[in-house]
């Protein structure tokens, strides 16, 4: 029988009772779903998948959509391959939302653990309905109706600013000009109210002086990141984590240097923010 048990009070939950390897009837997707909705981000241990298991969860939830700046699994090209090396550490630290330089951000992203440090490496999530609901009324008026710019390129401007980053990634940043998303966005499915913006990706509110936009900036991404709005997951091999996109946002700890880490996504395509 298929369990969730909660992590911290705003988001978060281990699953129990789930076999990935197995074909997953429609009953134990609907169960799936469910909890998604409500834990905001799944998180399942001991799971021995190969691949294709990886990929039938994903499409049971959607189209797997690949991201421009990482390589695929050798044939499985939407399972992107995020590792990290002594001598090629990762420059991704900061509290983000996925890909939300796309005209249509993910539904979901599902990460896997293939290689772990034996100490760090912990990612933490934080609830986006939580840091909406946690703003006064006033303020959530204000921030109704406002559109905020979301960038690729300054996601990315570490790596571009490196040799050769413009070759490796010059393609994608021309595919992916900034795009406008509601400072606040409606789920689709549940109905609730989000905040929608993120220091990785989230680069200016439109139609707010430099200064003003900055300021209100700050203050959001502050706020997000407010310690009773997240939950903190330790990684082990074989564990897997599969989250709401549209509701949370998330930080890897890069705390394991030089230790390898090697993690393995599906990211799902999601619909436009509104």
């Amino acid at each position: 029988m298929i369990g969730f048990q909660p992590l911290a009070p705003s988001l978060g939950a281990e699953v129990v009772g789930v076999d990935l390897r197995e074909e997953l009837a429609e009953s134990v997707l609907a169960t799936l779903r469910e909890g998604l909705s409500r834990h905001l981000v799944l998180f399942f241990r001991d799971q021995v998948i190969d691949p294709k298991h990886h990929m039938a969860l994903a499409t049971a939830f959607g189209v797997p959509v690949a991201h421009p700046a990482y390589p695929g699994v050798e044939g499985f090209p939407a399972i992107n391959v995020l590792e990290s090396t002594a001598e090629r550490p990762t420059k991704i630290d900061t509290w983000h939302t996925d890909m939300t330089f796309l005209e249509r951000p993910p539904l979901g992203s599902i990460l896997r653990a293939r290689e772990i440090p034996e100490v760090g490496g912990d990612t933490m999530w934080a609830s986006l309905y939580a840091a909406y609901e946690g703003l006064s009324a006033r303020m959530q008026r204000y921030l109704e109706g406002l559109q905020a710019s979301h960038s690729f390129a300054h996601g990315f401007r570490h790596s571009l600013a490196e040799p050769g980053g413009w070759d490796r990634l010059g393609d994608a940043v021309r595919r992916n000009p900034p795009v406008e998303h509601p400072v606040v966005r409606t789920h689709p499915v549940t109905g609730r109210r989000a905040l929608f913006v993120n220091r990785l990706f989230t680069t200016h509110i439109v139609g707010l002086a430099e200064a003003e936009s900055r300021a209100v900036l700050g203050f959001l991404f502050e706020h997000l990141e407010t310690p009773e709005f997240t939950c903190r997951f330790r990684w082990r091999r074989d564990s897997i984590a599969f989250w709401d996109n549209r509701a949370t946002l998330h930080r890897p700890l890069n705390d394991y240097f030089p230790a390898r880490r090697r993690m393995e996504r599906i990211t799902i395509a999601g619909e436009r923010p509104r």
